[in-house]
């Protein structure tokens, strides 16, 4: 049997992206986002990558079908045979029924949930300031920098992004909570889901993650 299939759940700010950069380096397998596979059919002009174009070209959604057979064509890749996580897909049940049926026996499927607290979040997504000179990231709740507004770095200036304001971070949970919600639900009644709480130090949620996904 193949590696595992890992399906990636956890709102924004949880820290997804952290994550799945280190098990993709520790372990050695792909982690691959909905957005990705699409661009790279696109880029690769695949006949699913031309439907998909297509559809985006006239303003319309990718259907599940096209969407399904991108992800089918990339999992089963020779890169993919020791494992691999699954970023943004499956967004729905229909999808993961669908999922679940397109992979049956070949390998084993684990939905991992990194999950945080609310107001952690709001506190790691509103407090969240970029700076404009080289990039450098901080948190004016956990990790400030040494003088207000200011790159400890190189004395840039420090902005908080659009969509990091307040408003913006409250509807986006409620948008993750409206859609995903059901998706943990289901992965909970066919008892593959694994939650870990992504509120620690990144490096003990990776120790954790690795302990409940039997990594090896």
């Amino acid at each position: 049997m193949a590696g595992k299939l890992i399906i990636l759940l956890g709102p924004p700010g949880a820290g997804k992206g952290t994550q799945a950069k280190k098990i993709s380096e520790k372990f050695k397998i792909p982690h691959v986002s909905t957005g990705d596979m699409l661009r790279e059919a696109v880029r690769n002009g695949t006949e699913l990558g031309l439907k998909a174009k297509a559809a985006m070209d006239s303003g319309k959604l990718v259907s599940d079908e096209i969407v399904l057979g991108i992800v089918k064509e990339r999992i089963f890749r020779s890169d993919c045979e020791k494992g691999c996580m699954l970023d943004g897909f499956p967004r729905n049940i229909s999808q993961a029924e669908s999922l679940k049926n397109m992979v049956g026996n070949d390998r084993e499927m684990v939905a991992l949930l990194i999950d945080v607290d609310k107001d952690i979040l709001i506190k790691r997504l509103t407090g969240r300031r970029n700076c404009l000179k080289c990039g450098a990231i901080y948190n004016v709740y956990f990790s400030p920098p040494r003088v207000e507004g200011k790159c400890d770095r190189c004395g840039g200036d420090l902005v908080q992004r659009d969509d990091d304001r307040e408003d913006v971070v409250k509807k986006r949970l409620e948008v993750y909570e409206k859609n995903t919600l059901p998706l943990i639900e289901y992965y909970e009644s066919e008892g593959i889901l694994k939650k870990v709480d992504g509120s620690m130090d990144p490096d003990v949620v990776f120790e954790k993650i690795v302990q409940k996904l039997d990594l090896k």
